[in-house]
């Protein structure tokens, strides 16, 4: 009787130590469909899977560049749809809101940042309006990390009407993302990236191929988000995410292990395609 109320207690007792090191993380992203498709699908999910519990905001509107952001935000415009997974997993949605009144509502542990995919490699679309909003987040939430969402090229194929600023060439594409993301964090002090861009490129070099869009620029709805999805969870929370047990229920073994291999591997080298 002893030992089977000894081993009763150890058990609760191991139950609570592992409770203790989960985390609680609060992420607000002011940005458009690309952070639509990277973290309101499958970031929970993967956080509820490795004990870790998400709060996510996504402040959304379609292909909207920094400098449009800073106008709404220096304006306070309520413009943007408000889409917030809270923490019971239900996603609540709110039309108008400002960027302010989603800072507030929240002490948000990262706020990210991203350009409109079109313009994300010209160096010259970025200031001076992500130094403003930086400087503006950093009065409204100073004790918020300001976070980079490093953006993906778009498919060869791509027949988006902003792929000749890159003379239509994915790789080309790609490498200029990773310099103009560079430069904007360097010069704004932001010191961690999101490096979603990467993790679709390592992924489009595995057996997945250029397969990783369903219009050539947004992101395959299963294992495209997916690959998205996992860069972030392993980016904000540090764990390794090939040894975590989540993947959406339409998305293979297989396929899905590529996703958490390519999403790592982007984590561990942000800049640089590492799967060939």
């Amino acid at each position: 009787m002893k030992l089977k109320t000894l081993l009763l207690f150890l058990a609760f007792a191991l139950c609570s130590l592992q409770g203790s090191f989960a985390k609680t993380i609060k992420v607000l992203a002011i940005g458009n469909s690309f952070s639509e498709d990277a973290i309101e699908q499958n970031l929970y999910e993967l956080g509820k899977a490795a004990g870790d519990e998400f709060i996510i905001g996504n402040l959304y509107i379609g292909g909207c560049p920094l400098k449009k952001h800073w106008y709404n935000a220096e304006n306070d415009k309520g413009a943007y749809r408000y889409r917030k997974i809270n923490a019971d997993g239900k996603l609540v949605q709110k039309d108008n809101i400002k960027i302010s009144a989603a800072i507030a509502e929240e002490d948000w542990d990262y706020i990210s940042l991203q350009q409109a995919s079109g313009v994300s490699g010209l160096t010259e679309s970025y200031e001076p309006y992500l130094a403003y909003l930086v400087a503006y987040i950093k009065t409204l939430a100073p004790g918020s990390k300001i976070v980079w969402h490093q953006t993906w090229a778009y498919s060869k194929t791509s027949t988006h009407g902003e792929f000749p600023n890159y003379e239509r060439n994915q790789t080309k594409m790609y490498e200029m993302i990773m310099e103009a993301s560079q430069k904007g964090m360097k010069d704004n002090g932001i010191k961690k990236v999101i490096p979603s861009g990467t993790a679709v490129q390592n992924a489009r070099n595995t057996f997945i191929g250029d397969n990783m869009n369903r219009d050539g620029y947004h992101l395959n709805l299963s294992y495209g988000r997916y690959t998205a999805a996992c860069t972030w969870f392993e980016a904000l929370t540090g764990k390794n995410v090939t040894k975590n047990t989540y993947a959406p229920a339409d998305v293979d073994v297989r396929t899905a292990q590529a996703c958490r291999c390519a999403a790592h591997d982007a984590v561990k080298h942000p800049w640089k395609v590492t799967l060939h």
